[in-house]
């Protein structure tokens, strides 16, 4: 079943590129959605996954989730940081996804999935990327910040997505060898990215 998965540096439109390319080829997106069924699988609302996706966990939140693990009863005075734990998140993402490839010819948004589905020949993975004040003074637009605000949502958002990468799939997130086609969006825009990435697929899954 042929799939794309598009991995975004924060900033870089990535997910706009990505909704536009289902749109053209017809096929089901799987972006934001990938956050509430992971969600209801794991019996937590909707903002604890996405205070923690694409991230990993805190010092305190890593420590916490150790402890828990030898003494549950410790949990109440340190709060609830450590649900839903990291590893448990990545398994129940990673089912998703796989559900969601099963179910047709699907666009999946970041969450590793270039990862999950590496070794898959029916995947073209696709990579969005910009200078970084481009992306600034995207980010400092769309969310009506100023750029120093910006500036440092773009480095830290971005950072955790290649920590995580690393982490779970001892990757670097931003090499190329991980990816068949890289787009700077800066330079062929988010259309012209999408129209690149359709013209691949078409040529690639017929």
């Amino acid at each position: 079943m042929p799939l794309i998965t598009i991995s975004r540096q924060y900033g870089s439109g990535g997910s706009d590129v990505a909704e536009r390319v289902a749109r053209a080829l017809g096929w089901r997106l799987y972006d934001n959605d990938v956050v509430e069924e992971v969600a209801a699988r794991m019996g937590v609302s909707a903002a604890e996954v996405w205070a923690r996706e694409e991230r990993v966990p805190s010092l305190v939140e890593r420590v916490s989730a150790a402890i828990s693990l030898g003494s549950p009863e410790v949990m109440p005075a340190l709060g609830d940081v450590a649900r839903p734990s990291e590893e448990r998140m990545v398994e129940v993402t990673q089912r998703v996804i796989e559900d969601a490839v099963r179910a047709g010819p699907a666009v999946l948004v970041g969450r590793g999935a270039q990862c999950m589905l590496a070794e898959r020949g029916d995947a073209l993975h696709v990579y969005c990327y910009a200078p970084t004040d481009w992306m600034i003074r995207r980010v400092a637009s769309e969310l009506g910040v100023s750029p120093d605000v910006a500036r440092e949502r773009v480095h830290d958002i971005n950072h955790q997505r290649a920590d995580y990468v690393r982490r779970h799939w001892n990757r670097d997130w931003r090499d190329v060898a991980n990816y068949d086609l890289c787009l700077n969006t800066a330079r062929v825009g988010l259309e012209g990215a999408a129209e690149l990435i359709v013209a691949t697929a078409r040529s690639q899954f017929g």
